[in-house]
């Protein structure tokens, strides 16, 4: 039986005396999508922070091997995985240029010395960042702070990749290069762990899907057998229509 890359084992968070999330339990395979959708209140950001090392967390937690528990923020950086958070986070004053650069940190102190390479990449799958690369990052619409967060983490070059709401406030078509993009990701090998309140647009990209409520698993399975769960469909979807996914 094959290793999982990253493994969560009855994971429990609090906020002072409110538990958030009970037990949770998830699996990731290295190259793959994983989504956890689910309504507001869920705890599913709770989860990526616990994950993260931003919140305090009870569990097991192993990641490509090694657990993870005892490591901060920035061990955990170290070790490969990135979260572009819901805000985005990034140093509106700054260019786009710096705020990619200061994403390479991570292969800096690993000792790369053509970490700066990475930037051509994201130029790449970004075009408009390049475009815009000297511009402060505080005049960039939504859409496009979405991509220099998105960006930013990949100069990391990240193992595990985690997106708290990417499509969140985006127009459609943004929306849609979004996704464009995390499959790409996803064909060039990065591990991608996404939280989505899209629930059709982050079940038509993921492989596997988990639904989050009240802070438990509701339900999980291949993405493509979710969507066509009639209490997916009902409660996410908005369809009376199983949405059709095609196998990855």
């Amino acid at each position: 039986m094959t290793t999982p890359f990253l493994s969560v084992r009855d994971l429990h968070v609090s906020y002072g005396r409110a538990a958030v999330l009970h037990g949770i339990d998830l699996e990731a395979a290295r190259g793959s999508v994983v989504t956890v959708i689910g309504p507001n209140g869920a705890g599913k950001s709770t989860f990526l922070n616990a994950l993260m090392g931003i919140l305090p967390a009870r569990g097991q937690l192993l990641f490509n091997g090694k657990p993870l528990g005892q490591l901060s923020l920035e061990e955990r950086v170290m070790q490969g995985m990135a979260l572009v958070p819901e805000r985005r986070e990034l140093f509106t004053t700054m260019t786009v240029e710096d705020n990619l650069l200061l994403g390479g940190y991570r292969q800096m102190r690993l000792g790369h010395a053509n970490w700066r390479d990475g930037m051509a990449e994201v130029y790449a799958l970004f075009p408009r960042l390049k475009e815009r690369r000297m511009q402060q990052a505080g005049t960039l619409s939504g859409g496009e702070r979405q991509m220099l967060a998105v960006g930013r983490a990949l100069m990391s070059r990240p193992q595990l990749l985690m997106l708290d709401e990417p499509s969140l406030g985006l127009a459609p078509l943004i929306v849609k290069e979004i996704f464009s993009i995390i499959d790409t990701l996803r064909q060039a090998g990065v591990t991608i762990l996404l939280v989505e309140q899209n629930a059709r647009a982050a079940l038509a990209v993921a492989d596997t899907a988990y639904v989050v409520e009240m802070g438990e698993i509701a339900l999980q399975g291949p993405a493509a057998q979710l969507a066509q769960d009639v209490r997916v469909v009902d409660t996410y979807l908005g369809t009376t229509t199983p949405l059709a996914v095609p196998s990855p």
